[in-house]
């Protein structure tokens, strides 16, 4: 059962941070941030926040970390207005890179394609009967 409602947990706080990020927040290196997921410790004291960068500010991590570690308290300070639960978990930041580089290995692997092909019309073209006899 507890394992239900920290589920359930984690997806508001997720929802609600997601919200007060793209709303509530007026700085401008966290305009496209994603929240991807919410780790709620098991006696709610503590959640970790998994956030994405925008699409080709993959370089800004500094950037986005330190921002968010400013507005924490802010972000904190709303979602204790939001939710109503008794502690507010103390949020804990921590930017992943998955997305952007799932988005530079499709990249990769489109490029070797088109290389294989460009090569594969260079090719001679290989007779049909050459094993049978």
């Amino acid at each position: 059962m507890a394992r239900y409602r920290s589920g359930r947990l984690a997806g508001e706080i997720q929802k609600q941070v997601a919200q007060i990020i793209s709303r509530d927040l007026k700085n401008p290196e966290l305009e496209l941030v994603s929240v991807l997921a919410v780790d709620a410790s098991p006696d709610f004291s503590s959640a970790r926040i998994y956030i994405s960068p925008p699409p080709g500010k993959e370089n800004d991590i500094n950037l986005i970390a330190a921002a968010l570690d400013n507005s924490k308290g802010y972000i904190r300070h709303l979602l204790g207005q939001r939710m109503k639960m008794r502690q507010i978990p103390e949020l804990y930041f921590h930017i992943d890179n998955s997305i952007a580089y799932g988005v530079k290995m499709i990249s990769m692997i489109d490029k070797q394609i088109e290389a294989d092909k460009a090569r594969a019309a260079l090719r001679p073209p290989e007779e049909e009967n050459k094993y049978e006899k």
